[in-house]
């Protein structure tokens, strides 16, 4: 069972360099409440407070497998119907 959302102390994360991008370092316990680890995508939207940075979600990567598929059997109609 999940645990009710409870608002954690925040903490403060230093902006370092990567080669010539620059980003941060999440601690672990924020990786385990999101459910990632290294090499996996997380998405990051912008909120009217903020920033908000979710894990992947699983009901999308099914959604388009189920795309890919059914574009890659309708190719001609669909290069149809792009003319």
């Amino acid at each position: 069972m999940n645990k009710p959302f409870a608002p954690q102390k925040l903490t403060a994360l230093r902006i370092i360099k990567i080669g010539n991008s620059a980003g941060v370092i999440l601690p672990k316990e924020a990786l385990a409440r999101l459910g990632v680890g290294i090499g996996d995508t997380v998405t990051v939207t912008e909120t009217p407070d903020g920033f908000r940075l979710t894990g992947p979600d699983d009901g999308f990567d099914a959604q388009m497998s189920v795309a890919r598929e059914v574009m890659a059997r309708r190719r001609k109609a669909l290069r149809e119907l792009a003319k």
